[in-house]
């Protein structure tokens, strides 16, 4: 009987890029699934040579943070990429955005930093579009959220019925105009999303329009009172 090989042991990573892109359009209505199967063909279109994980199926290193519910727009969605040569980044952006679908657009890259990308992505602002509102509806609902210290809602995941404290996850939440709300969210774990905000505020007042057009305008580090670059900022320590 032949007995068998151990796996191929690949070589490290000999760099390591971080990528923001976009999520315009026809790109909203994507799951994260969908994203991750269009970028490995747009690697290999554009001849990126990817560093690859060891064992019996290697598979190129991609590493995903916090992506955006499908049918979210967005304008900062993060992965990163482990490179076997090293490469200009920008000759690696300016080729994936020859090569990926309509709706995804590379907007940045960067070296990899030692920080994790999941823990300097700790803050997002969303821009939620209730079209259909009421006047003042919105703003006088938000208000009434923001007045709790605890607003849990349920939501139906892969793993079952789960509770999440809305209040808890939220930083900001104002109007805009009568149907444009601004959101400032945590990343608290279990990770509470703009629609469940939009289900909070419907169980307040009934007059909240159901459908929301979400766009995520920024996630990042949160440094002072902004959202900061994590590319390139880390988080303000507090003494």
């Amino acid at each position: 009987m032949a007995q068998r090989q151990p796996p191929v042991q690949q070589a490290p990573p000999a760099q390591r890029l971080r990528l923001r892109y976009a999520k315009r359009g026809p790109g909203r209505f994507t799951s994260h699934r969908d994203f991750g199967r269009a970028l490995e063909r747009a690697l290999r279109r554009a001849e990126i040579p990817m560093a690859y994980s060891s064992g019996f199926s290697p598979h190129p290193r991609i590493s995903y943070a916090n992506a955006a519910p499908t049918s979210a727009a967005s304008e900062a969605e993060y992965v990163e990429l482990a490179l076997a040569e090293v490469c200009d980044p920008q000759k690696v952006a300016a080729a994936l955005n020859d090569v990926l679908p309509h709706g995804f657009v590379i907007l940045d890259v960067a070296e990899g930093r030692p920080e994790s990308l999941g823990d300097l992505l700790q803050v997002s602002d969303w821009k939620m579009t209730l079209a259909g509102a009421q006047p003042g509806v919105l703003g006088q609902a938000a208000s009434r959220l923001l007045d709790r210290d605890e607003y849990t809602v349920e939501r139906l995941t892969k793993n079952g019925m789960r509770t999440f404290d809305v209040r808890a996850a939220v930083l900001i939440l104002r109007a805009i105009d009568d149907q444009t709300l601004a959101l400032r969210s945590v990343h608290q774990t279990p990770l509470v999303r703009p629609d469940d905000v939009v289900t909070a505020l419907r169980q307040l007042d009934a007059r909240v329009p159901a459908q929301a057009l979400l766009t995520r305008l920024a996630q990042g580090p949160l440094v002072g009172e902004r959202i900061g670059d994590p590319l390139r900022e880390s988080p303000v320590m507090q003494p």
